[in-house]
């Protein structure tokens, strides 16, 4: 069985992470992780931090994607597969949402996504086989989002300084027959590995990697 996490941000674009690509590579590798999904944060405090005018024209994907690119590239030498993923939060409201299996263009307009919000989005991102999952529902200033904008559900959210209420978000899923998915949700030396999906499947690409989690043929690990 393959490990693998969902949810990870790295320093060099995620302002509240605390670690470089080199270091969360060598810690999933020294764990016994398969893979790694980057989901650095797509909100407006990161592309403060990267120094990023959203209004103005030029690419802002590149700068967006420079984490999970460092961690594929390092990926490779250490043999741990990198998926490219994101974790989006529009001006509506303070939920986030962990994206997968999107093109690159997708994202290259933050200051219109952050605007039209999850349900102007959601259907953007469907029509290009994306999936959209909601991270830590209930966590506190948080809402679990109308079921019918969503694939599925963090129902483990396992970073240890935060409130989760995963059982509540569990509870959400089972009732609107939402996916489930489980992360380490990792920031810091202490939230490495502690959380995951075991799949029979190791996907090539991000897109495979999406089609994985769209088809819930895993088992949830950690919380």
């Amino acid at each position: 069985m393959y490990k693998i996490e969902t949810h990870l941000h790295t320093m060099h674009v995620s302002k509240c992470g605390w670690m470089t690509a080199q270091e969360l590579i060598a810690g999933y590798k020294a764990a016994g992780y398969d893979a790694v999904i980057v989901t650095d944060h797509y909100n407006r405090t990161t592309f403060d931090y990267l120094g990023i005018d959203t209004t103005a024209p030029g690419n802002k994907v590149g700068p967006f994607l420079d984490g999970f690119h460092r961690m594929e590239e390092l990926g490779e030498k250490e043999g741990i597969r990198v998926f490219k993923g994101a974790e989006l939060r529009f001006d509506e409201s303070e939920n986030d949402y962990l994206l997968f299996g999107y093109r690159d263009d997708l994202l290259a307009e933050p200051e219109e996504i952050f605007r039209m919000g999850i349900a102007g989005f959601s259907p953007i991102a469907r029509g290009q086989g994306a999936i959209l999952v909601q991270a830590h529902p209930y966590r506190k200033k948080c809402t679990p989002a109308i079921a019918c904008y969503l694939d599925g559900v963090e129902t483990r959210n396992c970073n240890p300084r935060h409130e989760n209420n995963n059982a509540l978000a569990e509870a959400y899923a089972e009732q609107f027959g939402l996916l489930t998915l489980a992360g380490s949700d990792c920031h810091r030396p202490e939230d490495v590995a502690v959380a995951g999906i075991l799949s029979a499947e190791l996907p090539g690409d991000s897109f495979g990697m999406a089609r994985l989690i769209r088809s819930r043929r895993y088992t949830l690990m950690g919380g």
